[in-house]
């Protein structure tokens, strides 16, 4: 079953990481707003949802912000012709040093000005990296993505919410809640871009990490220059590593619940 008609701009299908397909195996209306954490969240994986959401097997993708790349490389094993961005060569070399021959294309490029042709792509992603771009800079980035999706192409956008575990941990290097903040802001007022939110799912990974040095080279992989303060902190992040989440599998590994919100944004029409 699908929205309801209207007659002013569309309400986004909203789920709490539940599957609301239809008899026909589509994704149909959920009937209202749901809020995720009351009703509880699905626990999935990032690649999972996106698979579902998306469908990128035979699509052009490109990754905003594709880090060491393990992204471009799962999709373009899915099926997808991907194209990994990142803002430096330094930046890329880890995507490029683990590619393996997958035949992912990498450029360096910025989200603001992304170095792509217009109306060359099929979906748009941004996987935890949308908080990333400066504040004042994030409307700039949603209309870049705009002038490369194709018609009919979708803009997905995964951001971690400021709240749970892992974030509790992580806050102690660097607090994330005004750019979170900033990037859902950015989403809500996707219009001025030309942009309008079209389906919007909660769900929660669950993240595994064999000690503190793991978890150090996470965080430092965002940004370098984190790695002073998670030094000089180290004490009080093991401590907290040591308290929250619960043991894993293996021996020393923790597992944190990270809430999420994906967002899939189309052309907006006109």
């Amino acid at each position: 079953m699908g929205p309801p008609p209207t007659t002013t701009r569309r309400r986004p299908r909203r789920w709490a990481g539940r599957d609301y397909r239809g008899a026909g195996g589509h994704y149909g209306w959920a009937g209202g707003d749901y809020d995720g954490a009351a009703v509880g969240r699905e626990v999935l994986s990032d690649l999972a949802v996106l698979e579902r959401l998306v469908e990128p097997a035979g699509k052009d993708v490109v990754d905003i912000g594709c880090g060491g790349g393990a992204l471009v490389r799962a999709l373009t094993a899915a099926g997808a012709r991907v194209v990994g961005v990142e803002i430096s060569d330094e930046q890329l070399a880890a995507a490029l040093g683990g590619d393996g021959g997958s035949g992912a294309r990498y450029v360096v490029g910025r989200a603001q000005r992304l170095p792509l042709e217009d109306a060359s792509v099929d979906a748009a992603v941004f996987m935890r990296t949308l908080h990333h771009v400066p504040p004042a800079e994030l409307g700039d980035a949603l209309h870049e993505a705009r002038r490369v999706l194709r018609p009919g192409g979708v803009l997905y956008v995964a951001e971690p919410l400021a709240e749970g575990e892992f974030f509790e941990l992580t806050s102690l290097v660097e607090d994330e809640r005004e750019v979170r903040a900033a990037a859902q802001r950015a989403l809500e007022g996707a219009s001025l871009a030309g942009l309008e939110r079209a389906i919007t799912l909660e769900y929660e990974v669950r993240l595994c990490l064999a000690g503190v040095d793991a978890l150090r080279t996470r965080v430092v992989s965002v940004d370098p220059a984190r790695a002073a303060r998670f030094d000089a902190l180290r004490g009080e992040i093991a401590q907290a590593f040591a308290r929250l989440g619960e043991a894993g599998e293996r021996a020393g590994e923790r597992c944190f619940r990270q809430p999420m919100r994906a967002d899939v944004l189309r052309l907006a029409p006109g």
